[in-house]
């Protein structure tokens, strides 16, 4: 099976990558590093050649509004038309929890348009919806910053790290297309500024966290379960001590 991963290269990318040649896969990384860029179209049709499964883990440069809904709208679309042409029978895209539901983030509103292309493509597909992973932790705490004080909303929240939403994108990649959503979360789940102030004090960072209800995630605004998935979906392994222990090595 050959499976072709768009963002390769990057974070969960180069996991993904990992893991599914360590079980005998021929994983192919793509990415504007190696010619491939899904904006432009160029190296779409030559990286799928022969591909069984796509796997799209990209994220937009921006997240300004109109920026990152033109790059996933136009990504998707892209990569869709080219999978057709190659004859690719599965798309699985990495999107995150909450995306479903009603919300005023240009963000969320754009992965909600990625997926809204996906499932209207006709193709087999699978999306796969992660929380928030544990190594974004500390750029979350940065653009919440004014001053020395980061103000976050005390709401539900359930990180996850990075390995274990590698591992999920890869099971969903080489299964069969679920023509839906797989949630993959965190096994624990705390108050959203109460996490983020843990970390911070791990790294012996000085700055403050605040709770503030209408504190805006990525400019939009979250209620209790907003960014949580329904009870029973399936957690990661790794706890967020085991990875503060581990990223303190």
């Amino acid at each position: 099976m050959k499976i072709v991963v768009i963002g390769g290269s990057g974070l969960i990318g180069s996991k993904l990558i990992n893991k599914l040649t360590a079980q005998g896969y021929d994983a192919v990384a793509a990415s504007p590093k190696s010619g491939v860029n899904t904006i432009t179209g160029e190296g779409l049709a030559e990286a799928l050649s022969g591909a069984d499964v796509v796997v799209d883990v990209t994220n937009s440069p921006s997240f300004e509004d109109r920026a990152v809904m033109d790059f996933f709208t136009t990504s998707t679309a892209n990569l869709i038309a080219a999978e057709k042409k190659t004859g690719v029978n599965h798309h699985v895209a990495l999107s995150i929890v909450g995306v479903e539901r009603p919300s005023d983030g240009g963000y969320f509103k754009a992965k909600a348009a990625q997926e809204q292309l996906i499932r209207d493509s006709g193709l087999p597909y699978s999306i796969v919806h992660a929380t928030q992973f544990f190594e974004f932790i500390g750029g979350i705490a940065d653009t919440a910053t004014d001053g020395d004080t980061v103000t976050l909303p005390p709401v539900s929240f359930q990180p996850v790290a990075a390995d274990d939403v590698a591992a999920a994108v890869g099971r969903a990649a080489v299964g069969a297309p679920v023509n839906g959503i797989v949630d993959i979360a965190g096994p624990g789940v705390g108050r959203f500024d109460e996490i983020v102030a843990r970390v911070l004090q791990s790294r012996n960072d000085p700055r403050r966290v605040v709770a503030d209800p209408a504190a805006p995630y990525f400019g939009a605004h979250m209620s209790e379960r907003s960014l949580i998935p329904d009870e029973g979906s399936p957690r990661g392994e790794i706890t967020l001590d085991a990875w503060l222990e581990a990223s303190a090595e």
